[in-house]
């Protein structure tokens, strides 16, 4: 979990970060009345439910028990993409030649500067969510640990705050795996990967799920020799099989050892670094790596929070119970975000909080269920997802469709030789509408969307390969899906037809 001993080093940069989302001089307010709505958590989830209830006039209090901000700011999506965005600059002088672009020498990465320009921009952005802005919007701001004392009210800081409705959005936090070794080696995660100031010269990563293959690749493009280690076979398991190779083959081009099908993996101190044992394929290897970063997903913050005493059920794996609503076992009380969702990402967890404030302020009935949630990995080339895949279409009983188009095919994709991916569409049987779909691009991210405004406002295929795109651009491979769906419908009794016509028409 997120915690000032992580705020390291202690520079210009950390030091305004605490400053705005955890000032040491915060006097927490005197409770006066009932709450409308208390939040616990101040990550994605918790602000979203703080500001929007707070802006429609409701009386509202956020307790965070660390930083303001949560994981996305602090640990998660802010600095790791500030360092993705480095590692791309990389990666391109690294290709430059294939533009008839000349590098004179090797690419020299100042690690330490670019850990500093992370800092920098992180610090940059967290006045969105300081306390002082929280203050600012009417809200009520404790910094402390927030435990239900009763099914209406949680004390912080000595203080007792009553409340109509509450919300718990305390996310999550880095899951720790069984492996043989691991309390005995010291490791990484997400939570304190950030505080890195020296470019490991050898990299163990544990996990090749997003974050792994993120960092693995980011940290090979610095100049890391990185061995990720997987124990099913490739890498992002839960990602379209073809997409993923795509992205596996882009890992290994770019340096990274992939060990999947892991198998008896042990780990132990080698003097100053890790020595990593595994079997991959019938390999033995046995590696000492300067630091290890643990990958292997993500687990709810439930502990300590009095849930028991406020009826509210939870499972120590999945986090807190909740029915479609968001509403949990106890009716005043709802949940957000990381805490009570498999879908782990923070615009989840933001329209998960407008659903609250909906359903808990207004006696709404909007559901998560309704929710067309996209993602996207952020590798070189990203993968972006949204909807079923084929094998989640065959579980569910959906017949679907299957049009694929090759970025080898869209000429903006090959003027700029990023042509080694893929949009794959699925579409319901017989119809155009969109049951899911994935891009591997170098920004699939930007690219998904236009499929999920189409999914989301009920737009077949047929009506996005109808809209003009500019030419070139990558998304000409989306209206080109169009075309194809198009002349799917042209079967040989209709082209028969058309022939006669043209014939008697002549």
């Amino acid at each position: 979990m997120t915690s000032l001993l992580q705020l390291q080093p202690e520079d210009q940069h950390n030091r305004t970060l605490e400053s705005l989302v955890k000032p040491r001089d915060w006097t927490n307010p005197t409770p006066d009345g009932r709450y409308n709505l208390v939040v616990i958590g101040a990550g994605a989830a918790g602000l979203v439910s703080a500001i929007g209830a707070a802006g429609v006039g409701a009386k509202v209090a956020l307790i965070e028990r660390e930083l303001l901000g949560g994981d996305c700011l602090n640990a998660g999506c802010v600095p790791s993409k500030a360092m993705i965005s480095a590692a791309r600059v990389a990666r391109s002088i690294r290709y430059a030649d294939e533009f008839g672009i000349s590098i004179h020498g090797d690419v020299n990465v100042d690690f330490g500067r670019v850990m500093e320009r992370m800092r920098r921009l992180r610090s940059q952005i967290a006045p969105n969510d300081s306390a002082e802005r929280l203050r600012s919007l009417g809200i009520d701001v404790y910094l402390g640990s927030a435990r239900f004392v009763s099914s209406s009210s949680v004390e912080v800081d000595g203080r007792t705050l009553a409340f109509r409705k509450a919300v718990i959005a305390t996310g999550g936090r880095a899951s720790v795996p069984l492996i043989p070794g691991l309390c005995d080696v010291p490791y990484l995660t997400n939570e304190s990967l950030f505080s890195l100031t020296e470019l490991p010269r050898r990299l163990g990563i544990i996990g090749a799920g997003p974050i792994g293959c993120e960092m693995a690749q980011t940290f090979a493009l610095f100049g890391s020799e990185v061995f990720l280690v997987e124990a099913e076979h490739g890498i992002l398991p839960r990602e379209d099989s073809d997409a993923s190779l795509v992205v596996q083959a882009s890992l290994e081009r770019d340096g990274v050892r992939l060990l999947c099908c892991g198998r008896d993996l042990q780990l132990r101190s080698d003097g100053d670094r890790v020595r990593l044992s595994v079997n991959s394929h019938d390999r033995q290897y046995d590696e000492a790596v300067d630091q290890l970063l643990v990958s292997v997903g993500r687990a709810p913050n439930v502990q300590n929070l009095g849930l028991e005493t406020a009826g509210v059920d939870f499972d120590e794996r999945t986090g807190v119970t909740v029915n479609d609503r968001l509403q949990t076992t106890n009716p005043s009380i709802y949940a957000a975000g990381d805490v009570c969702s498999k879908f782990r990402f923070t615009h989840a967890a933001d329209f998960m909080a407008r659903i609250v404030i909906q359903n808990a302020l207004f006696k709404g009935r909007a559901k998560i269920s309704a929710l067309t949630i996209p993602w996207c990995t952020y590798t070189s080339p990203e993968i972006a997802h949204v909807g079923l895949d084929e094998n989640e279409a065959r579980r569910h009983g959906v017949e679907v469709n299957t049009l694929t188009q090759k970025f080898s095919e869209v000429d903006r994709a090959i003027l700029a030789s990023e042509t080694e991916g893929f949009v794959k569409v699925h579409l319901k049987k017989g119809s155009d509408r969109i049951a899911g779909a994935t891009v591997v691009a170098p920004n699939a991210g930007d690219l998904i969307s236009e499929i999920t405004v189409a999914m989301t406002n009920g737009v077949g295929l047929k009506g996005v390969g109808s809209t003009i795109h500019p030419y070139p651009t990558q998304a000409e491979a989306i209206r080109k899906l169009g075309d194809q769906y198009n002349r799917t419908r042209l079967t040989p009794f209709v082209a028969s037809l058309f022939r006669n016509w043209f014939k008697w028409t002549r």
